[in-house]
């Protein structure tokens, strides 16, 4: 067995799902199925249940990821030792962040990480920040930008960093630029896009159904930009944080409806799990990125 056998093994005790960790690992899942084949035959246990309602860690299999954990977290505090001199810290950060943050909140952030601790680097994933809080969970990001709810999120530290009122946002020249009425009035008579899950998705939802509105949804999708994709094309207007208008690609060609306090403002900023472990050299880098995100958030 070998370093990459070992995390690709590692990563599949995490997510129990073969199609998932291929994508992960950069492998067919033909080829992890075998690979797990091969672990299985040199430790000569089986270490991974699988059957047609999905896949479970053996006994075995626990014993196994625990040592697929240390091994790797000894590798990694070797290399870094050898790397560093003095008290360098080092080491890679995953971030999951939308492209609107990437525009606007994360900026700030990464000019004083890179300032004071230019031997971090940086992997970034963009995606829908609905999708955010399992990043993660899923242990896909050690870090990621968010909407943040009012009560927290349970097992999360919630870092807010700016807010922002939720709008409607149309298409200068488009059919929907010039509006009137309450957002009442707009809701049920103007076509809608809205985004399929997320925090906007729950307080438009709560919203409506307190005040017993029935809205005209002309589409639902994923993320901010596809959003703002389709409003360009002006098939309704876009519901979405006001902060995507006034950062980013988005500053030209779009006005916004304003909702009042019908859907209220919402808290954007970092989350990171309250507890992390890892190698040592692992927690050193997660403790500057905390010192970083605590001392310099009210400036961001």
């Amino acid at each position: 067995m070998d370093f990459f056998e070992l995390n690709a093994f590692l990563e599949l005790s995490k997510t129990l799902h073969f199609a998932k960790t291929s994508q992960i690992v950069n492998l067919s899942p033909s080829a992890l199925s075998r690979l797990i084949s091969r672990l299985e035959e040199e430790t000569g246990s089986i270490l991974l249940d699988r059957n047609n309602r999905g896949v479970a860690m053996t006994e075995a299999g626990e014993k196994f990821a625990l040592f697929a954990k240390k091994c790797l977290e000894e590798k990694e505090d070797l290399l870094a030792g050898y790397k560093n001199s003095g008290d360098k810290i080092s080491g890679t950060l995953r971030v999951y962040a939308s492209v609107t943050a990437c525009y606007s909140i994360m900026p700030p952030f990464l000019k004083r990480l890179s300032e004071n601790y230019p031997d971090i680097h940086l992997s970034i994933e963009t995606g829908d920040p609905a999708a955010a809080v399992n990043a993660i969970r899923e242990n896909r990001a050690d870090i990621a930008v968010a909407a943040i709810p009012d009560g927290g999120i349970q097992g999360m530290e919630c870092i807010p960093v700016r807010r922002t009122p939720l709008v409607f946002a149309a298409s200068v020249s488009g059919p929907f630029e010039n509006v009137t009425g309450s957002p009442q009035d707009i809701v049920s008579s103007v076509p809608l896009i809205l985004p399929k899950t997320g925090l906007a998705r729950e307080r438009f939802e709560s919203w409506i159904s307190s005040r017993n509105v029935r809205p005209v949804i002309a589409a639902e999708t994923e993320g901010n930009e596809a959003i703002m994709a389709l409003v360009q094309l002006g098939i309704g207007i876009g519901l979405v944080p006001h902060i995507v208008l006034t950062m980013g690609p988005y500053t030209q060609g779009f006005t916004n409806h304003a909702a009042g306090n019908a859907l209220g403002y919402y808290e954007v900023g970092f989350i990171q799990k309250i507890q992390y472990g890892g190698s040592e050299s692992y927690k050193k880098m997660r403790d500057v990125v905390n010192k970083v995100l605590h001392e310099d958030t009210k400036n961001l």
